[in-house]
């Protein structure tokens, strides 16, 4: 028996084929391509402040002390991840309305009724399940779309935040110590070499990124919740209760605003009722995060990490900004990037769909 020997593969062939794996590893996982231009952003605002064009250095203390900022976007791009995996056109515009509210009932806890920080952060997180829950039952029980039925809990906690607040934030001596919480602290033992990290990244971001990893990957909750977001009719005929489970992720997407309502206390030292829907307000940063990290509209698809890359790339993004177009001027240029980034993620996603079935 005689056998035919393969032609050799040239060096020219060679490095097409390690080009195109490349380029599909860019365009197929999501992480590949966020890690991509994490660096891309880094390169080139280092680049900027070694020539001189920024205000200020950029460097990693500067880079360390701007994750103050990723704790409240990871949070709400955890709750954005959770509801719009669940499928149906899942989406939370009120989440910026909930932190808002769930704030000041934060503020009037801890700093007017003296509860105590365990209490008051209990009553938070609860304030915000009751308002996830109303969400969800609009969803999947009334079956009004996720859109129309967000968008009015969005204005109607927001006007319940500002009523009960009486318009006016809370700043009592307790609230006003409590920005304790926000600052940044030095390691243990390796902490010397190292700038110093925002408290909260302990304290909140990551315990709720390990607590939203295990729900999804290590339950039958979270195969629940990829089944519904592929294909809601044949997760029911599995015996999956549907509108429970849909429901579900609104309250826990509450529950992620309310932690997020306490960090914003803590940020600003005030309970403020329009923390979550001032200026641009938190729902598009949460919304643009999650589609960015790879979390498909259509539902079924996200992961944990794309949530957490996604946000080190906008973090980083806007801190450059800042530092390259100082004032106002950089605070509506970082609204323009956010939008962009948003057009840019949607339309990589449809590509990546049309081209290769998924992300």
């Amino acid at each position: 028996m005689t056998t035919t020997a393969r032609p050799p593969v040239t060096a020219p062939a060679k490095n097409r084929n390690i080009l195109s794996r490349g380029l599909e590893a860019l365009l197929t996982q999501r992480i590949v391509l966020l890690a991509v231009l994490i660096v891309v952003v880094l390169v080139v605002m280092l680049s900027l402040d070694v020539g001189g064009f920024l205000s200020g250095s950029y460097n990693a203390d500067y880079l360390a002390s701007s994750l103050i900022s990723a704790v409240p976007l990871v949070l709400l791009g955890l709750a954005q991840l959770l509801v719009i995996v669940s499928g149906r056109g899942g989406i939370d515009l009120s989440v910026g309305s909930i932190v808002s509210l769930t704030g000041v009932v934060f503020g009037l806890a801890y700093g007017v009724w003296n509860l105590g920080f365990p209490a008051s952060l209990l009553i938070a997180v609860v304030t915000g399940i009751a308002c996830g829950a109303v969400n969800g039952v609009l969803v999947a029980y009334v079956g009004f779309p996720p859109l129309i039925a967000t968008l009015a809990t969005y204005y109607a906690f927001r006007s319940i935040a500002l009523v009960v607040s009486d318009q006016k934030p809370i700043n009592s001596q307790e609230i006003q110590d409590f920005y304790s919480a926000a600052q940044s602290i030095e390691l243990p033992l390796i902490g010397g070499s190292l700038p110093l990290i925002p408290l909260g990244i302990f304290t909140f971001l990551i315990p709720s990124v390990i607590v939203v990893w295990l729900v999804l990957n290590k339950t039958t909750f979270g195969r629940r919740l990829y089944a519904l977001g592929t294909n809601d009719v044949a997760a029911a005929w599995s015996g999956i209760d549907v509108r429970a489970n849909r429901m579900a992720v609104y309250a826990i997407s509450g529950a992620l605003a309310g932690l997020v309502a306490v960090v914003t206390v803590a940020q600003f030292a005030s309970a403020r009722p329009d923390a979550g829907t001032s200026g641009s307000g938190m729902a598009l940063p949460a919304i643009t995060i999650a589609v960015l990290g790879g979390v498909a509209i259509t539902g079924g698809i996200g992961r944990v990490s794309g949530i957490v890359l996604a946000t080190l790339l906008i973090v980083w993004l806007n801190a450059g900004i800042l530092l390259a177009l100082p004032g106002n001027d950089g605070t509506q240029f970082q609204l323009l990037a956010l939008g962009l980034v948003l057009i840019f993620a949607s339309l990589l996603n449809g590509l990546t769909k049309r081209k290769y079935g998924g992300i």
